[in-house]
């Protein structure tokens, strides 16, 4: 049976998907292809029909991933005034639901061990994906009126992904959960926000 363009890409897209959650839940290493193509309902030879390589599938992923990550973002703080729409993205960000969900989680969180391991196009995918989040979040510290944007996005984003990948390493869910909730804190302050927390909704 031939299918039609339209079929392809709308499996391609699909296969892209599933391997951006792989990637973010168990790293390059830890995304298999023929788990991949079986979750598809593929067989493990139609997957050179789509990717040259896993290397190219994994570029074509990490940047599926980033895009997500935008589409988060913007989702997160649409039609909030600046400072309000900074406090969302810290509140979501630093939560026990973007902790708990590795298959959603930020790629910055998720890859930044991996990279020193993976090709020259995987990690130029991924700076390029990391300059525009520092970018949207820089413009939206501007946009709030907090002087030394750029240094402050660099800061804020590190000190979030860092405050992510520590709760994680706690096996006691409330001491992983004050340390998410003080991490939300000293940001704001830093920020010179009110340190009000906005209620409702995930990261991802």
């Amino acid at each position: 049976m031939r299918y039609s363009n339209t079929h392809r890409s709308e499996i391609h897209a699909k296969l892209v998907r599933l391997a951006g959650r792989a990637l973010r839940a168990k790293g390059p290493e830890g995304l298999a292809v023929a788990e991949l193509m079986q979750a598809a309902g593929l067989t493990h030879g139609g997957f050179y029909a789509h990717f040259k390589s896993k290397d190219a599938l994994l570029v074509e992923a990490l940047a599926c991933v980033f895009q997500e990550s935008k589409r988060t973002f913007q989702g997160a703080t649409d039609g909030l005034a600046p400072r309000e729409a900074l406090e969302r993205y810290i509140d979501l960000y630093l939560s026990p639901a973007h902790r708990d969900n590795r298959s959603r989680e930020c790629p910055i969180v998720a890859l930044s061990s991996d990279l020193p391991r993976q090709s020259k196009q995987f990690r130029a995918t991924f700076d390029s994906g990391l300059r525009a989040l520092l970018t949207r979040l820089r413009d939206l510290i501007k946009a709030a009126g907090i002087s030394d944007s750029e240094a402050l996005a660099a800061s804020v984003q590190s000190a979030m992904a860092g405050a992510v990948a520590v709760s994680r390493t706690l096996s006691d869910s409330q001491l992983s959960d004050e340390l998410l909730k003080s991490a939300r804190a000293s940001i704001k302050a830093q920020l010179g926000l009110s340190g009000t927390a906005l209620s409702g909704g995930t990261l991802q």
